[in-house]
């Protein structure tokens, strides 16, 4: 995880209150920032079993921006299906899980919670980006002082850094030294849950379940409204992870103590006898060594999380009920969080104040997510539950920080323009001729060759390029679709029978929410490229374009079209189509007929004082049906490829001076895959006049 921003610290020394998964999460997080990082658990970490977690794509998401794929552990993804039941055995409902993940950018993982422990640990302190982190065992903390960020351990042993982050679970002692910390103590939801682990081959050498788990990575869930069995694999589908939820009234438990406490079988079986006789039949199958109980703990939301130099995370901040697979992800979340607002380039005066700019990426998605959770408890009508899912899973926490720390840093600069004569009369351009004549009927024999390669991408990432709240994406789901696409224009009766090139990024499936809650639907420009001052000019005054200047150079061969962009010699930007084969024109319709293009006009206020603040700010549609009725394309030619690729080189301040944060974004855009590539030549160049406010 690196940062943009030049390095001018020596990095933090960050000490860490815990190291379970959140804290392990950070450590690694953190030591990639650069910073020196020092865990101190009170156990001794050589007994860690646990029982099976969910990796939650958005989990997994945060976890490959550590380099943790959890399926070198033993992780199995969950591509079979999701299989409810009554208590009685009658079916409630099969979703595909493998229909369901393509919603995902990354994998649902189900895997042994010793396992991700484990891989957490060799990523904090195997040498790796950074310095390695340090492990305390058997350090137990006693104190804490949030403004000096000392902590005392329970042998008068005491260290100090920069920042201390408690990460020290839901009877977090860090809690107690926040404002109303001190007062707020996790208490029973009125749930426990009987939790063990058996072998695959057990249950599949007894006839009598073996129709339980012959489908191997699928989840299996016998469920009502007090008492739920879930069963689901891990370590490479020869473990299965048993969670049973019941009334806190029906298994003996001490609520003060850690979760990991033995449970009586006899108390396990008691629980549930109403149910079908096959799920009593694999319950009977759990080891009495290993089969725990755990009461499934609450807590009121805290006022704050931070307080000077000390932020909490994971249980410590939100403790979860297990209804949503969320505790996990949301303490890893966090550590990814902390890590992208401690940047590496960070000062130790800087660290209260991003500490609560963590807080403020945080809080909310995680007490929303606390709330599902609860809601949870009881079955969900398939919308609702649907929109659970969508919002917990189709995120990436990074981007999101990355975001806010953007936007933090943004405001702390001085006020900044984000970007005409009228007494030479009257000026000609691309719609009206010397005489106000529409030059539209002169655009009909102009020329276009367009070629554009198609990819899938992050949603969550693209999101960050929408210019505010009144837009978003039509589709929840993670995975988003985007082109670059670059024309060249010739022919053109308002540039003397000449020419020009644009390079933009389309991004599909963006929404537009009117004021009066109207849906305008269409692809999102969040910038184009041209290499001509005239029409950039012209669409940025005409139209609202977020238009840019860049030199574009193409070479275009017998089967193969290569383009080179750049800014004064500094070349950012290199796309290569290959393997070019003629296709009928035929079938290929005209660029973007019947979809709108999406894009926002900006334009600043003049002097000093206004600097930052717009003259005029709103969205801007292109409806492009009624673009193609004013000046008709005709395709001559079309060319397919599967064989494209494009690179983007963010390069530095120094080479692209004013290009340089818009450059360094689109670098940052993932290619999850190339779907289609083309080069299509034609006839017709609508001259955009359509153009419109949305409202």
């Amino acid at each position: 995880m690196g940062s943009s921003y030049p390095n001018t610290a020596q990095g933090l020394h960050i000490l860490i209150a815990g190291a379970g998964i959140g804290g392990l999460a950070a450590a690694t997080a953190l030591r990639q920032q650069g910073h020196r990082v020092e865990l101190f658990e009170r156990s001794r970490l050589a007994n860690e079993i646990g029982a099976a977690i969910h990796l939650t794509p958005n989990a997994n998401a945060a976890l490959l921006r550590l380099g943790i794929d959890g399926a070198k552990f033993g992780a199995v993804e969950a591509e079979r299906q999701l299989r409810i039941y009554t208590p009685s055995g009658e079916p409630l409902a099969v979703i595909d899980s493998k229909e369901d993940a393509a919603k995902w950018r990354h994998k649902w993982s189900l895997v042994h919670r010793a396992h991700l422990h484990e891989g957490l640990k060799v990523a904090a302190e195997a040498p790796g980006p950074g310095t390695p982190a340090q492990l305390h065992t058997s350090s137990k903390i006693v104190d804490i002082d949030p403004e000096n960020a000392t902590l005392t351990l329970e042998s008068g042993e005491t260290f100090k850094g920069d920042v201390i982050i408690g990460a020290d679970g839901v009877h977090s002692l860090a809690r107690s030294r926040l404002s109303g910390g001190s007062g707020v103590k996790p208490f029973s939801s009125g749930r426990n849950a009987f939790r063990f682990l058996l072998k695959r081959k057990n249950a599949e050498e007894d006839p009598e379940t073996r129709s339980i788990v012959i489908d191997k990575s699928s989840v299996d869930m016998w469920d009502s409204e007090e008492k739920r069995v879930v069963i689901y694999p891990c370590s490479n589908n020869e473990l299965l992870n048993f969670v049973c939820i019941h009334s806190d009234t029906l298994s003996t438990i001490n609520t003060s103590s850690d979760w990991n406490q033995e449970a009586s079988k006899e108390e396990l079986l008691e629980t549930f006898k109403e149910f079908n006789p096959q799920v009593l039949k694999i319950l009977a199958k759990a080891d009495p060594q290993t089969l725990k109980v755990w009461p499934l703990l609450d807590m009121e939301t805290l006022p704050t999380w931070v307080n000077g130099r000390l932020a909490i995370l994971g249980d410590a901040a939100h403790p979860f009920l297990p209804y949503r697979a969320s505790g996990g992800a949301m303490a890893i979340e966090d550590g990814i969080s902390l890590a992208v607002m401690l940047s590496r380039n960070i000062t130790p005066q800087e660290v209260p104040e991003r500490l609560k700019l963590y807080e403020k990426a945080r809080h909310t998605r995680a007490t929303t997510i606390q709330q599902m959770t609860r809601e949870s408890a009881q079955p969900q009508p398939h919308g609702e539950a649907e929109r659970m899912m969508n919002y917990i899973y189709g995120h990436d926490e990074f981007d999101h920080s990355t975001q806010v720390l953007r936007k933090h840093l943004w405001g702390q600069a001085p006020a900044k323009y984000w970007r005409q004569p009228i007494v030479f009369g009257p000026m000609p351009g691309p719609r009206q001729d010397w005489w106000g004549r529409s030059r539209a009927q002169k655009s009909l024999k102009s020329t276009f060759q367009t070629a554009s390669i198609r990819f899938k991408t992050s949603r969550t990432l693209l999101q960050n390029l929408l210019p505010n709240e009144r837009y978003s994406f039509t589709d929840p789901s993670t995975v988003a679709y985007a082109s670059f696409s670059q024309t060249k224009l010739h022919g053109m009766d308002w540039l003397g029978g000449g020419g020009y090139r644009h390079l933009g990024l389309y991004i599909e499936g963006v929404q537009y929410k009117k004021s009066d809650g109207e849906i305008v639907k269409g692809i999102y420009l969040p910038v184009l490229f041209e290499n001509l001052t005239d029409p950039i000019v012209s669409g940025r005054e005409e139209l609202g374009m977020p238009k840019l200047y860049t030199a574009i150079e193409a070479h275009e061969r017998s089967n193969s079209y290569h383009l080179m962009t750049s800014w004064q010699g500094a070349v950012w930007g290199h796309f290569h189509l290959e393997d070019l084969e003629d296709q009928d024109p035929s079938s290929t319709p005209p660029p973007n007929v019947g979809k709108g293009d999406l894009v926002y006009r900006y334009m600043p206020q003049v002097g000093r004082t206004y600097k930052g603040q717009p003259e005029a700010e709103y969205a801007v549609l292109v409806p492009q049906e009624e673009e193609a009725k004013n000046v008709p394309s005709t395709i001559k030619r079309v060319r397919t490829t599967k064989n494209a690729r494009f690179e983007i080189d963010a390069l530095g301040w120094e080479s692209l001076p004013t290009l340089h944060h818009v450059i360094s974004r689109l670098a940052e855009i993932p290619v999850d895959e190339i779907l289609s590539a083309k080069v299509v030549d034609g006839e017709g160049v609508a001259d955009v006049s359509c153009a419109r406010r949305i409202e």
